[in-house]
């Protein structure tokens, strides 16, 4: 018989801080499974445990997490897969569904939750970068830059469109080998930082918020 693990199956039914965060962490770095058996999973797959420590918590979940190598061996992640048909179908309602790293569309997100929806998917895919730009030149530019991932080209229109509406109006889309960028330049970046880590954020990413703050740092001294 399946051992049956805690957890809150309403979590995704109605949006608040918490869950937004999660739900834009699972567009980028989640899935979801249907088997043979006719069972339903969803999952998280991410290199940082301890901010999948933090999404256990506000989950209300006893889910073990599991560590898998990554490709080639190039390093450690680490797991949270939680089997539930009707975790699976909340999700699904939100527009995820199974194989969905080229077909995601941007899902309606409720302003007061767009920051914790945003915030949550630059966590799992997204970056910032921090450095000298033109290193070669007398005067070098110490800069900082963002970009959102994602294999859908429609997701990252749709995500620059609504980025528009707070004042984002830069941004350049760039297809890669394997997906797409969405990519933002000095101040749109700084635009970003105030958008995602608002007063009420508790859930986030520590590395990637420090090297905002870094760089803000750097810049006022």
């Amino acid at each position: 018989m399946p051992i049956y693990k805690k957890i809150n199956k309403d979590f995704f039914k109605k949006w608040n801080t918490e869950m937004a965060y999660v739900l834009g962490f699972i567009y980028a770095d989640g899935n979801i499974i249907c088997t043979k058996r006719n069972t339903w999973f969803w999952s998280l797959q991410i290199n940082d445990k301890d901010i999948l420590e933090e999404i256990k918590k506000v989950l209300n979940s006893e889910h073990v997490i599991s560590k898998k190598k990554i490709y080639n061996n190039q390093g450690q992640s680490y797991r949270l897969q939680v089997g539930s048909k009707e975790m699976c179908e909340d999700l699904m309602h939100l527009g995820l569904t199974e194989r969905k790293s080229k077909t995601i569309l941007l899902p309606k997100v409720p302003k007061k939750y767009f920051p914790d929806f945003l915030r949550g998917y630059f966590d799992g895919d997204g970056g910032v970068w921090v450095g000298f730009k033109n290193k070669k030149r007398i005067h070098k530019i110490y800069a900082i830059s963002t970009a959102f991932t994602s294999g859908s080209r429609e997701f990252l229109i749709a995500l620059k469109e609504v980025l528009s509406e707070y004042e984002i109006l830069g941004g350049s889309l760039v297809q890669k080998e394997r997906g797409f960028d969405l990519k933002y330049s000095i101040g749109d970046s700084l635009i970003l930082y105030k958008i995602m880590y608002n007063d009420t954020c508790t859930l986030f990413l520590k590395r990637k918020k420090d090297k905002f703050e870094g760089y803000i740092a750097k810049m006022r001294s």
